[in-house]
């Protein structure tokens, strides 16, 4: 993968694409409803107006954080937790890939924001490689509201949700929407997708856009 400056935006996109594309490991768990009421038990009551007001009550997003390196990504909807390593430009102005030998850890861009800084943190990571599946092989099945969580050097957790994700062709892709700073604190996990060419590789990539909604202390 590759992830160069264009007009003062990063654009990323994956070399040293595996032989073929490897099948997706699994799905995602589906919800479970809630027992529905015995015979003769009572009706719940309705809800008053007041006390639905009193639940209903949004939360203030949360500051956004001083810079400190990111050490480990857990994203539990897809059962992940990797080690994060940091990412510098190649002499070509590409960004050096993870080592596809270890396709469990991800990448972050280190000359970009920390993750929960202010700012569009990037983290980059296979799909897969020549010896099998890689740490972000179903990262398209994340859907908005699941979790991605970052520790940090400092000891602090940087917890994002998950907005959109979505699959552009690399020919067609908006790297000023993807890595463009909202003013806030955000996160975008890239990978490749779409369909595998044996010669050009896939041709899409996979985004997910997320912002920062909490800060823990654990993983």
């Amino acid at each position: 993968m590759t992830l160069t400056l264009v007009v003062g935006v990063l654009w990323w996109v994956q070399d040293g694409e595996p032989e073929g594309p490897a099948l997706a490991a699994g799905s995602a768990a589906h919800g479970m409803a809630g027992p529905a009421p015995a015979p003769g038990d009572p009706k719940p009551k309705s809800v008053t107006h007041a006390s639905a007001r009193a639940t209903a009550k949004p939360q203030p997003p949360p500051a956004p954080l001083a810079r400190s390196t990111p050490t480990m990504l857990g994203v539990p909807a897809i059962t992940i937790e990797a080690p994060v390593v940091k990412l510098g430009l190649e002499p070509s102005g590409g960004l050096a890939t993870p080592p596809v030998d270890n396709p469990r850890i991800v990448g972050w861009y280190a000359d970009g924001p920390t993750p929960g800084e202010r700012g569009t943190a990037v983290v980059v990571g296979h799909r897969d490689t020549r010896t099998g599946p890689a740490i972000f092989l179903n990262l398209n099945a994340l859907t908005p509201g699941n979790t991605v969580r970052v520790a940090r050097a400092d000891g602090r957790v940087a917890v994002f949700t998950v907005d959109r994700v979505r699959t552009y062709a690399k020919s067609a892709f908006p790297d000023k929407e993807v890595y463009g700073s909202t003013g806030r604190p955000e996160l975008r996990l890239l990978t490749c997708g779409g369909t595998f060419d044996r010669k050009a590789g896939y041709e899409s990539n996979i985004v997910v856009f997320a912002h920062l909604t909490g800060v823990d202390r654990s993983i």
